[in-house]
């Protein structure tokens, strides 16, 4: 699909701000010290950089779920999703009310939708309806199941969330694109070309 964009992923999570920058005196200091500089360094998109900071966080405190999503998001952006799973996961048992975590875990379950096997997607969907049910307005969720569907052929259910995503963000060129796609049953075409592409 060569108009698709990437799945979305929500903003790093950065730790409460302290007001000086006095260098850190105990654990928890430092960690929080850690895991701002990664979401610092994920926020200007140099996720290699965050990494060894967020994965220092984690060693320290392995239950800092800001550490966990910041580092799962790290990994992500790098195309590593496999490696993004095992922080989330951790950090979906740790705040499993989070929809910012589904989203991310359900990205990172999918990886690269092209390549994905339909059990890699049924994962994703799981996670990424984990979300809604947590938030039905999570941002980008719904576009990125409309993708998953249309990758599977399913344009039905494509267009019920790409409507749903344009519910949630009436901006969402793209939700806007794929939908007219779909209405003026001009899919196939699409997705073959994209498919020979990608391919």
């Amino acid at each position: 699909m060569s108009k698709s964009r990437k799945a979305q992923l929500p903003k790093a999570q950065r730790p409460q701000a302290r007001g000086d920058e006095t260098p850190p005196t105990s654990r928890t200091e430092q960690v929080r010290r850690l895991v701002g500089e990664g979401a610092q360094l994920l926020a200007a998109r140099r996720p290699g950089e965050a990494i060894p900071l967020l994965e220092e966080a984690l060693r320290l405190d392995p239950d800092n779920v800001s550490a966990a999503i910041n580092l799962g998001g790290a990994f992500i952006l790098q195309g590593k999703h496999e490696r993004a799973v095992p922080a989330l996961e951790t950090a979906s048992r740790l705040e499993p009310g989070n929809p910012m975590i589904w989203s991310n875990l359900a990205a990172a379950y999918l990886g690269k939708l092209p390549l994905s096997t339909p059990a890699r997607q049924d994962r994703a969907i799981a996670a990424y309806e984990r979300a809604l049910a947590l938030d039905p307005n999570a941002p980008n969720v719904h576009y990125n199941l409309g993708l998953i569907y249309l990758e599977r052929n399913d344009t039905e259910r494509a267009a019920a969330h790409f409507y749903r995503a344009l519910e949630t963000d009436p901006n969402d060129r793209d939700a806007r694109y794929w939908l007219d796609k779909i209405q003026q049953g001009r899919v196939a075409d699409q997705t073959d070309a994209a498919d020979q592409h990608n391919g």
